[in-house]
């Protein structure tokens, strides 16, 4: 059972300091460096008992820059079949507060209630008070996770925003999209990235897929089930580039429900317009996650910078550009208090994204 609770925020800041408003216990599990899941969990338990309304912040995570400090460019070699250093960042606007009170939001972000005993407290996106996804725990040292779950079953398309998003939007702010879209969200500050992508579809545990792939390379297989994670629904890879020599950004756009739910007639109709060189723009809300693995059970231990962008618009326009290979716009809102990133790493995006792909090199 999913109860309502207050936001929970995970902001990393220096090593050595205790979690703002944390209990006793959480403040020593994060000085000692015990980073289990059950470690975490009941830290963040305990915290949340003791003052809950304020944050818990995971801190044995280190930053993720070079010795000296500076962004060092890690060894990279072109994606095959894409072309490389094709410019795909449009446009980033500025941070902004959007959304409604979270009880009033067709969408918001929440976790469950720890029961006595019970396991790890789900992080989830909620549609219409519905679990709709799983998202990476909050611990920062497990795998990136984006899980479909049984009752995702609403899009959040905006009838009256259809005709402007049939062809390019050439900037954030143009034509109210983001305030159109900013009331299906939770209150919170938001960055509008605009971007030009190129969606490749991925089935799970097909080529190309990120969780039987490069997160099995770094974390391994799940020691309980012997499997790599699951997400429970195809996805689009869009973009990856190096951060530096230890991390890598992964990039996905994540439909709410599956493509076998599109209508056939709007796919098509869509690539038809794409192949007389319109592009459409998509809206996603989207969180960027940087996990870093605790133990190095895996060959590149090394951190993935997820940036995952949950369509709110665009389900067959993704599609349509798949199947023709077409580059589709994408209005990006990512939430930056909902993402497991400090604040410097959330600063670095935009460079990040405007950065020629690559692919992390290994061995």
């Amino acid at each position: 059972m999913v109860t309502r609770s207050a936001p929970v925020s995970t902001r990393r800041s220096g090593a050595g300091q205790a979690a703002p408003g944390g209990g006793e216990r959480a403040r020593q599990i994060l000085l000692d460096g015990e980073v289990s899941c059950a470690a975490w969990t009941a830290a963040l338990s305990l915290s949340l008992s003791a003052r809950p309304e304020k944050t818990c912040t995971p801190l044995w995570l280190g930053a993720v820059v070079g010795p000296s400090g500076r962004d060092t460019q890690g060894s990279v070699e072109p994606v095959h079949g894409v072309p490389y250093g094709r410019p795909v960042m449009i446009k980033t606007g500025d941070p902004r507060s959007l959304g409604v009170p979270s009880s009033e939001a067709r969408l918001h972000f929440d976790a469950e209630l720890q029961e006595l005993g019970g396991g790890p407290r789900r992080r989830l996106l909620m549609v219409d008070d519905q679990p709709a996804f799983e998202l990476s725990f909050y611990c920062g040292t497990c795998p990136l996770l984006f899980r479909r779950l049984e009752t995702a079953r609403e899009k959040l398309s905006l009838e009256s925003m259809q005709e402007r998003l049939t062809g390019p939007l050439d900037d954030p702010d143009d034509a109210g999209v983001i305030d159109a879209f900013g009331a299906l969200l939770p209150e919170g500050e938001y960055l509008p990235l605009l971007l030009n992508v190129e969606p490749r579809l991925i089935i799970p545990g097909k080529e190309g897929d990120y969780f039987s792939g490069e997160q099995v390379t770094t974390w391994g297989i799940d020691q309980f089930w012997g499997l790599p994670e699951y997400p429970h629904t195809p996805y689009y890879r869009t973009f990856e580039t190096a951060v530096d020599a230890a991390a890598h950004l992964y990039e996905f756009v994540v439909p709410m429900v599956p493509p076998t739910w599109n209508e056939r007639e709007r796919v098509e109709e869509y690539i038809a317009l794409m192949g007389q060189g319109t592009v459409p723009t998509a809206v996603a809300i989207s969180t960027l996650d940087v996990c870093q693995p605790a133990l190095g059970s895996g060959d590149d231990p090394s951190v993935h910078w997820g940036l995952t962008h949950f369509l709110l618009d665009g389900h067959h326009k993704l599609e349509a550009a798949a199947t023709a290979g077409r580059p589709v716009r994408l209005l990006s809102l990512l939430t930056l208090d909902e993402s497991l990133a400090g604040a410097d790493e959330r600063a670095r995006l935009p460079a990040l994204r405007a950065r020629p792909r690559s692919a992390r090199a290994t061995g």
